[in-house]
């Protein structure tokens, strides 16, 4: 392989060809920070987390694929991918993801003492995940958790959270995360239902069966739901609210979507995700701009 080949393949190891997962992963980040930081996070902590978000995603990916890498060459969509073809080593995957999570922590480590402790179980969660579609019936819901990771590290970065305790709104705040990841990871899941059947992995769309729709949707509402009351515990006002009816019906739209199990319409229903979460983002920092 030239140079060239080997840079590039790496960059696909790490999806920095798809930012989509490390959007997913940093719009809820976002909000934690803009809600913290009362709408005027620092600057230095949007660059630390969009970083830090961006190279643990990577070493996450790379770390997935390394535990996938005798599984990926049966599915459809995941046979190209560098280890499952033989352009990288194992050994060698196993080096870069450890070199992007260490270029994570030291880029974090700017952060408050209760901010860097959050990293350690940030990154277990990280590390872990892969292996959860072994046993677990439902991953996507340790996948939410992991998601979520970098809202309490929000909190506690800001110095909102010097006390002992996290505020509330942090709870609620990664419990809604929680239910949006489980509700379009399902959707991505549905597009490899066949291939996992046959290979023997558990998924959330396996686990759920002929009600995976219906339970994608009761996610989205449980979501949507807590959203409303992180907006009234943050003391929000018109603009944030509207901005949650623009994404009811966003979220109406994913069940047009995904209700025929069409393998390109659920992913595309799953890609239209991140416009949900930027549609979030932008109704708080406006609200915060100006106040209704």
């Amino acid at each position: 392989m030239t140079l060239k080949q080997r840079l590039s393949a790496y960059f696909r190891l790490a999806r920095m060809d798809k930012p989509i997962g490390t959007l997913l992963l940093l719009w809820p980040t976002l909000w934690g920070l803009w809600i913290a930081g009362q709408g005027r996070p620092d600057w230095h902590l949007i660059v630390i987390f969009c970083l830090g978000t961006w190279l643990m995603r990577s070493s996450g990916c790379v770390i997935n694929d390394w535990a996938d890498r005798d599984i990926d060459g049966h599915v459809e969509r995941t046979k190209a991918r560098p280890l499952a073809t033989g352009e990288i080593k194992s050994r060698h995957a196993l080096y870069f993801a450890a070199a992007l999570a260490l270029l994570a922590l030291l880029i974090a480590l700017p952060l408050n003492e209760k901010a860097l402790l959050l990293t350690i179980p940030a990154l277990f969660l990280a590390a872990t995940y892969p292996f959860t579609k072994r046993f677990l019936p439902v991953p996507q819901a340790y996948l939410g958790i992991a998601f979520s990771f970098g809202i309490p590290m929000a909190f506690a970065a800001t110095g909102t959270a010097q006390t002992d305790s996290i505020p509330p709104i942090t709870w609620v705040l990664m419990l809604a995360n929680l239910l949006w990841t489980v509700a379009y990871d399902t959707e991505y899941a549905m597009v490899d239902k066949p291939d996992d059947l046959k290979i023997g992995i558990k998924t959330s769309a396996i686990t759920f069966g002929r009600f995976d729709v219906a339970a994608v949707m009761a996610c989205f509402g449980g979501f949507l739901a807590l959203m409303l009351w992180v907006g009234v515990l943050a003391e929000r006002g018109m603009i944030y609210f509207f901005g949650l009816g623009l994404v009811t019906v966003a979220l109406a739209d994913q069940y047009r979507r995904i209700r025929g199990r069409e393998r390109a319409a659920c992913f595309a229903a799953f890609l239209a995700n991140n416009r949900i979460g930027a549609i979030i983002f932008a109704a708080l920092a406006l609200d915060f701009i100006f106040p209704l």
